[in-house]
């Protein structure tokens, strides 16, 4: 069976935070965790819903940094609701919540950076730590998988998420080389030990032109991942990992659902409830297994027609309801 992990980066928006009270942060709650429209919710309810309907697993990376702003109740809000649903609690991290927390960040010492990786290696450990512990305390179990925000990770990401007992990572995405510093190349698409974890990458297919376009549900059409993941199962791959983000079927500011965006999701989960040969699996029960060295990976070949479709279906979706 080849292993589809759908991950779900969820996070407060560092864009959107505009103070430290309680209004402050049920607005941003309400806008990018559970994305209340007037449609209804959009966010990790709707998808933890829609999960339980199909049986499909899912890992939801949550971003602890924001308790440097609201405290460990914010974090403890975010995954009460994943853990009742049985569905895993992972670490992501983004580090410009250090720049709005200030001076009386418990992490004040370490400075300021957008990501991860802008930071040196005893003080990626201190941040790595803090958001474990955080996230712990907030009632997930102890992370064994991690996930850079921005993806803005470096090879230093890797050897803090060994030194503090972390095995793996997910911060590599081959279509978009130049998101992180980690020192493996486009080429590089399958679970591989890497500075003392396992880098598990993100799923991508091979785009017209040339280059590669990463598996996000943003990025590509339901026909480009139903056929990306029908191609590693025949290729014998061992896993294929799916990106989206708790906010993703919405526009934030606009409060509307994105229709598109959401029918492709909510068809994501039933098409891959009757894939033969396809389970959906967790980090924490079944995480990936590093690939084979003899058996190097291609991608989905580009189609011109799958292509054409996706391309129409964004500039519908762009007009209709706009950026994120």
């Amino acid at each position: 069976m080849t292993r589809v992990y759908i991950t779900i980066d969820t996070e407060y928006s560092s864009g959107l935070a505009t103070g430290s009270g309680p209004a402050d942060r049920a607005e941003n709650y309400a806008r990018s965790i559970a994305c209340l429209t007037p449609e209804g919710p959009a966010g990790i309810t709707h998808k933890l819903r829609l999960f339980a309907e199909h049986g499909q697993r899912a890992v939801f990376f949550v971003d602890p940094m924001p308790a440097l702003q609201w405290g460990v109740a914010a974090i403890e809000d975010v995954v009460a609701p994943i853990l009742e649903a049985g569905q895993d609690v992972q670490l992501h991290c983004h580090t410009e919540w250090l720049a709005i927390a200030g001076a009386g960040s418990p992490l004040h010492a370490v400075g300021t950076g957008r990501n991860i990786g802008d930071f040196r290696f005893e003080e990626q450990c201190a941040i790595l730590s803090y958001a474990r512990d955080t996230l712990v305390a907030a009632g997930a179990a102890p992370p064994v998988a991690f996930r850079a925000g921005n993806y803005g990770a470096n090879d230093d990401t890797l050897r803090a998420l060994a030194e503090i007992g972390l095995g793996y990572d997910t911060s590599h995405c081959p279509a978009l080389p130049g998101a992180s510093r980690i020192s493996l190349g486009p080429e590089d698409r399958e679970p591989v030990i890497h500075q003392g974890v396992i880098e598990v990458p993100v799923g991508s297919i091979a785009a017209l032109g040339g280059g590669q376009r990463h598996a996000q549900i943003t990025a590509l059409s339901l026909g480009e991942m139903t056929a990306a993941i029908r191609h590693a199962r025949d290729e014998d791959r061992g896993s294929f990992t799916l990106v989206t983000h708790s906010f993703e079927l919405i526009n934030r500011r606009r409060l509307a659902v994105n229709r598109i965006l959401r029918r492709r999701f909510n068809a994501l989960c039933r098409q891959l409830g009757a894939m033969r040969g396809v389970t959906t699996a967790t980090y924490a029960e079944n995480p990936p297994e590093i690939a084979p060295a003899s058996r190097p990976s291609e991608p989905l070949p580009a189609d011109p027609v799958r292509t054409g479709l996706r391309v129409a279906e964004q500039i519908v979706s762009n007009t209709l309801y706009g950026a994120l």
